[in-house]
């Protein structure tokens, strides 16, 4: 089967074409209906080759796809396409193998999130379709991810997850690294996010009238609440965390333009991993690569320009400078 990523559309308008019985689809035809619906999904579609569509009916027609009972009419010279049996239709068929090895494929992919309890059923599901549809069985993982399943906090990603989908209040127990306590809030949970290996949950937070952002590693427990779910119809979170590195955003606070000098050995990095998707090349010269990224400071940022140590240079703003620099000057003293 192709490898083209537009496979399953061509498949589909194929498919209704070829069970249209009121009019004689041509090998031109064919293609004038797939370009047009490619079109619709990507206007800079280049379209289609015959080749293509032969292709598309090989594979349609073969026990790897679908065993369609295509009919190769002629009329004249020419030759047009129909289902000998116009009740068919692919969406009526099993899984091909083609199809189950995809699924596969995925659901391993999301097995590897151990310790992830809104992803256990992925475990369970896997051996009745290995029993139920002979899948191949593998036991090699070849693929990993940058996930600590001993992670403190993890255990409530499940409970989370579900209150925002299913849009539960919570009463959540909260102890921060500044209190020698856990405090109480009833929270109206929003959104979760991963940022450096550590989750945080967003929501609403009645007291404070404001969202509110919770690390799952400070929260000792969690409760449902009798109170209405309040709506979120104010934060598009793509937008939220589109002018920040990390979660930590001031009100009010508007992005700055960060310039940072960075030294050659450590240009290719930079370059092939942004530090921000708003990362732009100012320059590169003999000495140093100078990048600028439009962001709004915040802790994150911080850690993450000292993370580089000596290998780089905050060139302005000339207040962000200035606390880069007491930073590294504390850590100075801790040596001296």
């Amino acid at each position: 089967m192709a490898s083209n990523k537009n496979a399953l559309t061509r498949f589909h308008v194929l498919d209704k074409c070829f069970a249209n019985p009121m009019k004689k689809y041509f090998i031109g035809d064919l293609i004038e209906a797939c370009d047009q619906v490619l079109l619709e999904i990507d206007p800079n579609s280049n379209g289609i080759k015959r080749r293509q569509v032969l292709e598309d009916i090989k594979y349609m027609e073969s026990t790897e796809g679908w065993s369609a009972p295509i009919d190769h009419c002629r009329d004249g010279k020419k030759v047009y396409y129909r289902y000998s049996d116009l009740n068919f239709s692919i969406d009526n068929q099993p899984l091909n193998q083609v199809e189950l090895e995809q699924i596969k494929s995925a659901m391993q992919i999301l097995s590897r999130f151990k310790g992830m309890p809104q992803f256990e059923w992925v475990n369970e599901l896997a051996p009745k379709m290995e029993q139920s549809f002979l899948l191949e069985k593998g036991n090699q993982t070849i693929i990993s991810f940058d996930n600590n399943q001993d992670l403190k906090g993890i255990e409530h990603l499940g409970k989370l997850f579900q209150s925002i989908l299913y849009k539960r209040v919570l009463c959540i127990s909260y102890q921060s690294f500044k209190s020698d306590r856990a405090k109480e809030y009833v929270f109206h949970p929003y959104y979760l996010k991963q940022y450096n290996n550590r989750w945080f949950v967003l929501g609403y937070y009645v007291e404070l009238e404001k969202l509110t952002t919770f690390a799952l590693d400070r929260i000792t427990d969690i409760s449902d609440s009798d109170i209405p779910y309040l709506q979120n119809e104010e934060y598009d979170f793509d937008e939220y965390f589109e002018d920040i590195v990390g979660v930590t955003r001031q009100e009010n606070a508007e992005p700055e333009q960060i310039k940072l000098a960075f030294d050659l050995q450590i240009a290719p990095y930079v370059l092939s991993k942004p530090l921000h998707g708003t990362q732009k090349k100012v320059s590169l010269g003999d000495s140093e690569l100078i990048i600028s990224i439009e962001v709004i400071p915040n802790y994150e940022l911080e850690t993450l320009i000292l993370s580089y140590g000596d290998r780089v240079r905050v060139l302005e703003p000339e207040s962000f400078q200035s606390i880069i620099r007491t930073r590294l000057e504390k850590a100075v003293r801790l040596y001296c």
